[in-house]
Formats: structure tokens, sequence, C-alpha cells
């Protein structure tokens, strides 16, 4: 049985601490995309470049699929953050890379059912990206201090690839970072 993330306050509001954003920790829900000695990489163009290697499992050929690269704007939300819908995509992995300098929160719970003793919040920073694991339930993108972009690769093609579920007011879940 998995460890419950989620807490009661004095007054019985449900929340969840964000927790620092480490490759160990998320490997049920996909891949952390970030430049760090544990990862394979080596010198290429002339030694003028080192290329950090197969950094994440882009998976989206269900249905005739195709990787497809999008800019993702995210507008902060208003804090406190309430975690307020779920979403997943059953047919393709997905990918977010921040392009600035702002911090972001991760969002996520295991495949299957929705359970939502079993979200993990994480706090990114803006040198580590993600990759959703196909299936796995995650949050849309939690853009911190201001708007951010986010590179996208995900999947193009046919069929309905986004499952989403909102949370009706007693099962929204504050996040504490």
């Amino acid at each position: 049985m998995q460890h419950c993330y989620i807490n009661e306050d004095d007054k019985g509001k449900k929340f969840i601490e964000a927790v620092p954003l480490v490759a160990a920790e998320f490997t049920e829900f996909g891949d952390v995309i970030e430049c760090v000695d544990s990862v394979k990489s080596f010198e290429i163009n002339q030694g003028f470049t080192t290329r950090y290697h197969n950094l994440a499992d882009v998976d989206v050929t269900d249905n005739d699929g195709k990787a497809i690269i999008n800019i993702f704007r995210s507008t902060p939300l208003a804090l406190p953050i309430q975690i307020g819908m779920m979403e997943r995509h059953p047919k393709g992995s997905q990918a977010f890379i921040p392009m600035g300098t702002n911090p972001y929160l991760v969002v996520v719970a295991p495949k299957g059912d929705l359970d939502l003793t079993k979200i993990r919040v994480f706090l990114a920073t803006a040198e580590q990206g993600v990759n959703y694991h196909k299936g796995t339930w995650h949050h849309f993108c939690l853009a911190l201090n201001e708007q951010s972009d986010f590179l996208v690769v995900d999947r193009g093609g046919k069929g309905d690839n986004c499952d989403e579920i909102a949370l009706i007011d007693e099962q929204k879940i504050t996040i504490r970072f």
C-alpha cells in the first residue's frame, strides 16, 4: 500500500506539500529532463557542445500518432493554489521543458483509476523538465511567479488523447510550497 501524501490542517482543510523534483522520486510518473552528472553525456560538435543523451522516452505512436512540438504559455494561478482537476493522455507521453527562469509545480498521480490519496506535488526548477508517461494523471502546468513558456512535446494524430476529471469542492487539495 502506498503512502497517502494528503494532510489536513487544524481546520480540516486538505493540503499537500510540494517536494523538490528528483528523478528517483518521479520514475513512477515519467522522466525528469535535466543536465546532471547522473545522465549519459558526451562531447559533440568538435568539443564545443555537451550532449545529454536520451533524457526521456517519447511514446506517441498509438493509432498512427506522431511527435509534435508546441509552446504552452502558462499564467500562474492565484495563491493558495488548489488542485481542481486532473488529466491524462492515454495514447501518448507529454513532455514539458521550461523556456524561462521560473520554477513551476508538477502535480501527478499514478496510472489507472484516479486515486486522490496518491497525488504527489513536486517543485521543479527552471532547469528541469518533465516527461509524463502515457496514462499518468497530472494537473495542467502550474507556472509560478509570472507567466511562463514551456516547450511541449506530445502526440498529434487521430483519436481523443485527453481524459479530464474536475474535482468537486470537498475533493480539492491546497498545495503548500
